[in-house]
């Protein structure tokens, strides 16, 4: 939704190709009504012929490399994949709370403009885009990597009346105040990048440390996660999810184009109810590398899903790599057991036909679209189960989850009986 009092007509879209350090001017998105167009600089299209590092689509589907603007997909205010780089729920009460002050905490996030959170929200934004201002001249945004030595060290500097980074003093002190998604950080070590997320004193369990456990347990059954560690600071559990989209190289960082399946499927958060993994296995068949294995990643995770109660699987929740030409499965994140009060529960993607219900009969039912047969997919939850089972005590002391917060878990998010019921 855009206001008509936006703040910004255009924006430049600046992208690093593949295994560079640098980004380079790609088009510009302008607004028209109540819609974002978007059209290829000239400067860019001339790079399709570069025998060094060529000129690539932001992704073909949607924006393949034309001249003029290009249409959007019918339902779409402005293209998907270029949407994936716009901030989250939590970015944008960030940016909300920095234009309005307090003013911007009851203030629904669709009261400013995309652009506005384009170009007003930090560089390192997820994926290999950025917006800029100008067409010529690449201007980072604060950096909003928190060196970890200073997330660590948080408490201490307080104490001692040091002030901390704007960023790092909003998630750890203020992020309950705003609402929305989980308050988050960009931290840098070296030669990693992390994003971390932190508990909020609302918090009715041990949020932080639930995703922490469920991510180790996805690595533990056997699934392609991102890499996690627990820690603290300020008396607040933080997990440190590492980037994959971001590599270091002697030169820079190099950023991998991402694109979320919410965008493979043409749909944006209004229309996110009919996603589905049907169409996304479809999607996979028929454009991804190595689709069988693929496949039974997909659905794997889907059921590990289910056995962890991590019904928030929306379709910004799975994403895929894009180089140009093919697309691979990024690594699962955002693997976070949900709060139910009762045992029946829905996915939030679809899972065969118009089914969600969190089962592993309703995972069955859909196991040919994987491209497994029924006794694969009954291995795959066989082995699931048991390495929960056998993982969950000692992953949870490796998170030093209390007593009472493990009893809560368990039975309930995790390995809950109504998953299993045969009916």
């Amino acid at each position: 939704m855009m206001t008509s009092k936006a703040a910004y007509k255009e924006a430049y879209v600046w992208i690093w190709l593949p295994n560079e350090t640098r980004p380079v001017v790609a088009g510009k998105l302008e607004a028209d009504g109540d819609k974002l167009l978007f059209n290829y600089g000239k400067s860019y299209l001339e790079r399709i012929s570069d025998t060094g590092n060529p000129a690539i689509s932001i992704y073909e589907k949607e924006l393949p490399l034309k001249e003029g603007a290009l249409p959007l997909i019918d339902g779409l205010t402005m293209p998907g994949c270029i949407r994936d780089g716009v901030p989250d729920a939590w970015g944008r009460r960030v940016i909300i709370n920095k234009k309005l002050g307090m003013k911007g905490k009851d203030i629904d996030t669709t009261q400013l403009d995309e652009l506005t959170y384009m170009l007003e929200s930090g560089s390192d934004r997820i994926g290999a885009l950025d917006f800029q201002q100008s067409a010529t001249e690449y201007v980072p945004r604060l950096s909003a990597n928190v060196p970890l030595s200073e997330l660590l060290e948080s408490a201490e500097r307080v104490e001692k009346g040091v002030p901390l980074t704007p960023e790092l003093d909003q998630a750890l002190f203020h992020g309950s105040s705003l609402g929305g998604a989980r308050p988050k950080a960009s931290i840098e070590d070296n030669d990693k990048k992390y994003i971390a997320k932190f508990s909020t004193s609302s918090d009715i369990y041990n949020i932080v440390k639930a995703e922490y456990i469920a991510m180790r347990l996805a690595e533990e059954v056997g699934l392609n996660v991102a890499t996690v560690q627990i820690t603290s600071a300020a008396s607040k559990d933080i997990i440190l999810i590492e980037r994959f989209d971001r590599i270091k190289v002697d030169t820079g960082w190099q950023r991998k184009s991402m694109l979320s399946a919410l965008t493979l499927f043409g749909l944006d958060e209004m229309m996110a109810r009919y996603a589905s993994y049907e169409d996304l296995a479809e999607i996979i068949r028929h454009k991804f590398t190595d689709p069988k294995k693929t496949l039974k990643e997909l659905f794997s995770r889907m059921v590990f899903n289910i056995l962890c109660g991590n019904t928030d699987d929306h379709a910004r929740n799975h994403a895929a790599f894009w180089d140009g030409t093919q697309m691979s499965l990024t690594p699962a994140y955002d693997i976070c057991p949900q709060g139910r009060a009762g045992n029946e529960a829905s996915q939030a993607m679809l899972i065969s036909g118009d089914n969600r219900s969190s089962k592993l009969t309703t995972c069955l039912e859909a196991a040919n679209n994987f491209l497994l047969s029924e006794g694969d997919a009954k291995a795959i939850f066989e082995a699931q189960k048991e390495t929960i089972n056998n993982k969950w005590d000692a992953i949870c002391n490796e998170a030093g989850l209390s007593e009472v917060d493990k009893n809560l878990l368990w039975g309930r998010q995790f390995l809950n009986s109504f998953a299993t019921e045969e009916n």
